[in-house]
């Protein structure tokens, strides 16, 4: 699969580099007044409107980190260094598309209330027709706004035309926003590509049907339907979409350890329910990891590394409190000698991450993804369906106090590295771990 998804990506990105691209051409082609705000849409579709009031889709400008992003470290960096200046505006056509489409580059600060801060809204998706391109990527979406709008049914009777559209409901249509290349041609979002080279595009499953899946609720003006599609987007940011997202099986061969001897470990990670990588879209912040501890009858923790396998890049994937990286946003910040932050944040050394680091044109790795040259060194995150097994090796102390002892193995999530989070100073809640799943072992201690 991994094979098959390598040679897409390369034809791809062959085409890239060669071919001139049409995507963002709808910039500045309209008024804000041709856009109906979200209110006037929940007039009628209240219960919709309010699942995505609470939704990432409605905050996707004035979230904290998205915001902190744009303004302290893209939109600078697009003002000094002409490589990246399209991301003024790329960024945007995502984040706050009525400011793209409108010209309003760059918008206000989220502060000023402008209407950058209605995020992607009920007129932007129901406005989009079709793509610039074959296989959609880097905000490419044709859009059209007024009286009629794009939706998924037939059986609509509104005050306002409506246009069955099959783009809507395809998986195309996501990737007009999660598939984005950098202006140096490295893919940096590929969420849409992952899940077009496994089994679930095979098997018909659609970014839908886990994204915006469907149940009963009310339609417009209160319309009961078996089948809404509720508008909550569940997915990266959302602790209930991650707990058990991936399977976690811990074993050993012994019931029992002595002090001083050794002995091995194995954790089998099973990805059976994301329909992509883990971590996907933003990955150059992602944080996905593996502890494992041993606690013995006294409460003392031991913290147990895992063992190396030897692959290109792996360095990359093993916490080290040693390692720096992230020193592009010193230079976009203007901090003279400024030498990087914890590459891994507090995960501890010798933990196993899960990760595909992205690198800027002067080879440091970055989680600037515009500023991203190269991010093909290694890529030892979790596919769909596929299972990754790490090993431990445990020297277990000679003073391990007598009775039993836990061995614990905790998958964790967090959505930047907390060394970033601390740097930028953003919310605890933008950084905290979160628990993917987790497995225990009870061992005895013989003497």
């Amino acid at each position: 699969m991994k094979d098959r998804y390598m040679a897409m990506l390369g034809g791809a990105l062959f085409l890239l580099l060669l071919s001139p691209l049409s995507w963002g051409a709808e910039m500045g082609k309209f008024k804000y007044s041709e856009f109906k705000s979200p209110k006037r849409c929940g007039m009628c579709h209240q219960e919709i409107y309010q699942e995505w009031k609470q939704s990432l889709m409605a905050k996707s400008f004035t979230h904290g980190w998205d915001d902190v992003e744009y303004f302290k470290l893209a939109l600078p960096h697009a003002m000094k260094l002409a490589k990246v200046a399209g991301v003024k505006g790329g960024c945007i056509a995502c984040h706050a598309p009525l400011a793209f489409l409108t010209g309003d580059i760059p918008p206000k600060p989220p502060a000023s209330g402008t209407r950058a801060n209605e995020g992607v809204s009920c007129e932007v998706c129901h406005n989009i027709t079709g793509t610039t391109e074959k296989v959609p990527y880097n905000f490419s979406y044709t859009i059209q706004p007024g009286r009629v709008k794009q939706g998924p049914r037939k059986d609509v009777k509104a005050p306002h035309g409506v246009e069955t559209s099959q783009f809507l409901r395809s998986s195309g249509f996501c990737a007009t926003c999660h598939d984005e290349a950098s202006p140096y041609g490295a893919w940096v979002k590929e969420t849409y590509r992952e899940w077009k080279a496994g089994p679930y595009a095979r098997e018909g499953v659609r970014c839908q049907d886990c994204h915006v899946s469907s149940g009963p609720g009310n339609a417009a003006r209160g319309r009961f339907r078996k089948d809404v599609a509720h508008h909550v987007f569940h997915g990266a940011h959302s602790e209930s979409k991650l707990a058990g997202a991936v399977d976690l099986a811990l074993y050993t061969k012994t019931e029992t350890v002595s002090p001083s001897s050794r002995m091995k470990l194995r954790v089998e990670l099973f990805n059976g329910k994301v329909g992509h990588f883990i971590p996907s879209g933003s990955s150059e912040e992602r944080m996905l990891w593996l502890e494992v501890w041993a606690v013995d009858s006294a409460g003392r923790k031991f913290f147990i590394p895992v063992d190396k396998k030897g692959f290109k890049g792996e360095g990359y994937t093993i916490a080290s409190s040693d390692a720096l990286a992230y020193q592009a946003m010193g230079e976009i910040m203007g901090i003279k000698g400024f030498k990087g932050i914890k590459r891994d944040g507090d995960v501890p050394n010798g933990a196993r991450i899960f990760r595909k680091p992205f690198f800027d044109p002067k080879g440091r790795m970055t989680i600037c993804q515009w500023y991203t040259a190269n991010n093909t060194l290694v890529d030892y995150r979790i596919g769909p369906r596929e299972t990754k097994v790490e090993t431990y090796t445990w020297k277990v102390p000679g003073s391990i106090a007598p009775g039993s002892v836990t061995i614990e193995a905790t998958l964790y999530y967090s959505l930047v590295p907390s060394s970033v989070g601390k740097f930028l100073k953003l919310p605890a809640a933008e950084y905290k771990p979160v628990v993917v799943n987790a497995g225990t072992l009870v061992l005895k201690v013989k003497k």
